[in-house]
């Protein structure tokens, strides 16, 4: 196996995750909130809002995530992302994974991120499931089907 030292960044990629990490306990700390951003996005949608400061900290999050790597673009270069699936395979993916999402009760980010780090037994069978089944779609659509 070849590595690609090119691509392999673990400065860059120990700066993500402790800003990651810094993100989910300001928001645990100053909202009491879980930072899964199905939860989240999901309250924008649902418009289950109690009360205009429920609202506002979703839009504010999710505009974070948007705005964050359009901010950095404008001070660095960010990597060629090029993807390779068709639209409908891409649309197919979405709606798998939003539908993982709600049967897991929580995505990548609530279970992985921030149910891990407080050690929820939850958190971890639901991150083993979803890493079990996208090692499997992987290897499926790259080594069986390709």
């Amino acid at each position: 196996m070849q590595i690609d030292w090119l691509h392999f960044t673990p400065w860059a990629s120990l700066s993500g995750g402790l800003l990651i990490g810094a993100g989910v306990a300001v928001l645990l700390l100053l909202e009491g909130r879980v930072a899964g951003i199905s939860g989240i996005v999901g309250g924008i949608f649902r418009g289950v809002f109690r009360e205009f400061g429920d609202a506002a900290w979703r839009i504010a999050f999710v505009l974070g995530l948007v705005a964050a790597p359009l901010l950095f673009a404008s001070v660095a270069s960010l990597p060629e992302s090029r993807i390779v699936a068709s639209p409908l395979l891409l649309a197919l993916a979405g709606v798998l994974v939003g539908f993982g999402s709600r049967l897991g009760s929580g995505c990548t980010s609530g279970h992985g991120v921030c149910g891990l780090a407080r050690l929820s037994p939850r958190s971890f069978a639901a991150t083993l499931t979803f890493m079990a089944a996208g090692f499997a779609t992987v290897f499926v659509l790259r080594h069986v089907l390709a």
